[in-house]
């Protein structure tokens, strides 16, 4: 995860790679306008980097589907189940903490590449439903308070967050959340004020206003990355099978490496409901 991940090209045709080992990410569009395709790219790329076992995965999908294909490489996969969501939050909160005693101790600002540690990338699909839909009030406000401490803590000591949502509005991303992330991708948006909450008040106005994108070119947004100024990107989009190769091909090095993977029928048990 040092290496800079492929997300697609530009409206030049340039390759648009970014670094994501001291960065958060972002991302919001309506359903159908690629957002999950960007996610896929940075969930396969992690996943291949797990393979030497030096990147693990910690998965958060209400939907189950999308990230569903990389749950047998995943350390953890959080369904609907907003007490687990909560658990995990917690337990990687603890692992943050555990992270910076060590750089103190070690004189360490960050992780480098020469510290032999893993980095944990946590990726959550639809974060509306873990902040507005599942659980009690109380519930989803614990929620929002973990995950802010998280994308604050997480960004030196090599555990990013890459965060998707369909409904990007204030109550779901609240202003002192979205200004953590360093990296912001907003896909077709319904209204100019939902690509404001992405992109910053005062982009639209300066032309980058993700409500004018063709609802029939999904793939198209706006990045915010390396320089802070949007950026109008085509995200690469992998099939379905195409992810499920590399899944299949990873779990299988993985396994034959002796790095873990996941009962699938015991994981799977766990997210279906009880008869």
């Amino acid at each position: 995860m040092f290496d800079p991940v492929y997300l697609g090209i530009d409206e030049y045709g340039h390759h648009v790679h970014c670094p994501f080992i001291y960065r958060n990410l972002l991302v919001a569009g309506e359903p159908g306008s690629g957002k999950s395709g960007l996610l896929n790219n940075v969930a396969s790329h992690a996943t291949l980097a797990s393979l030497l076992g030096r990147v693990r995965l910690v998965l958060f999908d209400a939907k189950l589907v999308e990230l569903g294909p990389y749950m047998g490489v995943a350390d953890e996969f959080v369904g609907l189940d907003l007490d687990h969501a909560i658990d995990v939050l917690e337990r990687l909160l603890i692992v943050a903490r555990n992270r910076y005693y060590w750089l103190l101790v070690h004189r360490g600002r960050k992780i480098e590449p020469d510290d032999n540690m893993t980095i944990i990338v946590t990726l959550i699909d639809e974060l509306a439903m873990y902040s507005t839909v599942l659980g009690t009030k109380q519930q989803q406000e614990r929620f929002v308070e973990l995950l802010r401490g998280l994308v604050s803590l997480g960004r030196a000591c090599g555990m990013p967050v890459v965060a998707a949502t369909q409904r990007p509005s204030f109550d779901i991303i609240p202003t002192s959340l979205r200004d953590l992330f360093g990296y912001r991708a907003a896909f077709r948006c319904t209204t100019i004020g939902s690509s404001a909450v992405i992109l910053g008040q005062g982009q639209a106005e300066a032309g980058y206003n993700a409500n004018d994108i063709s609802p029939t070119n999904p793939g198209e947004g706006y990045l915010i990355a390396e320089g802070g100024t949007p950026r109008r990107i085509k995200a690469a989009y992998l099939s379905d099978a195409q992810i499920y190769r590399i899944t299949d091909y990873a779990t299988d090095v993985r396994r034959r490496n002796g790095i873990h993977t996941a009962d699938m029928n015991k994981r799977l048990a766990a997210l279906l409901p009880a008869a």
